[in-house]
């Protein structure tokens, strides 16, 4: 009778509802690969993925079987040619604004109000916020924020958010400015009212690549008598719809 692990696999926390539990498993060891990682031994893999060596090898003989994995000479396991032929497809089709404009369009459905998108552009004291898309409330009173605007990069809640969550930024500024990317690291989002504009309200989360890294701000503005803290949940929901997408 097989052993049963007293710890649940990556791939059994999170299985596909209806899915097969091998294809679950194997996807589980492709993701175990990490920024950095060149090649992973068994040992590596099946402890990334919590499964036993024993089911995690046959699963690997059959990813390199299809070309998704490469065993090398020291036993080790690398990505395969079949994982860069799907990645050149990927990204000669991909375009950010099929998956960040929905996701806005639904913020709007889900508040009412107005949704954007900012990145930071350039380094140092050149560096600003760019509004990458944007979609607009319904409401007639509304601020006007356009795509393509560039804003202050520390001013605004999408600005703080791109500073507080950038390595490269969080530790810069003022002492009460390194406090408030802390208090908005550990929130996970920034709210305020008149940050950049008196009368203008907003809420910003983060939005990361697949690797972690910071990759934008999805940032809900309003009107301040039409602020509503309890749009933070939205905006969080749409955030994490984008993470590891954009």
């Amino acid at each position: 009778m097989p052993r049963k692990s007293l710890t649940e696999s990556v791939a059994d926390a999170h299985a596909a509802p209806g899915g097969a539990a091998a294809v679950d498993r194997a996807l589980t060891l492709l993701s175990a690969f990490r920024s950095g990682d060149e090649a992973l031994s068994l040992t590596e893999l099946a402890s990334r993925a919590r499964l036993y060596k024993s089911t995690a090898l046959r699963l690997l003989v059959s990813l390199e079987h299809a070309h998704y994995l490469q065993r090398l000479d020291d036993g080790r396991f690398a990505l395969g040619n079949e994982v860069a032929r799907l990645h050149g497809i990927y990204a000669a089709s991909f375009s950010l604004d099929r998956v960040v404009i929905p996701q806005l369009r639904r913020l709007v459905e889900l508040t009412g109000e107005s949704a954007a998108y900012h990145v930071r552009q350039g380094r140092g004291a050149d560096a600003v916020r760019l509004c990458l898309y944007r979609v607009d409330s319904p409401h007639p009173i509304r601020d006007h924020i356009k795509a393509g605007d560039v804003l202050p990069l520390r001013q605004g809640t999408g600005g703080k958010v791109l500073c507080a969550f950038d390595p490269d930024l969080s530790g810069t500024g003022s002492a009460a400015d390194r406090r408030l990317y802390a208090a908005i690291r550990e929130r996970g989002f920034y709210a305020a009212t008149g940050d950049r504009l008196a009368e203008v309200s907003g809420i910003s989360v983060p939005v990361f690549h697949a690797d972690g890294t910071l990759a934008a701000a999805v940032t809900l503005t309003m009107p301040s008598h039409r602020y509503d803290e309890r749009y933070a949940k939205s905006v969080l929901e749409i955030a994490r719809n984008l993470n590891a997408k954009v």
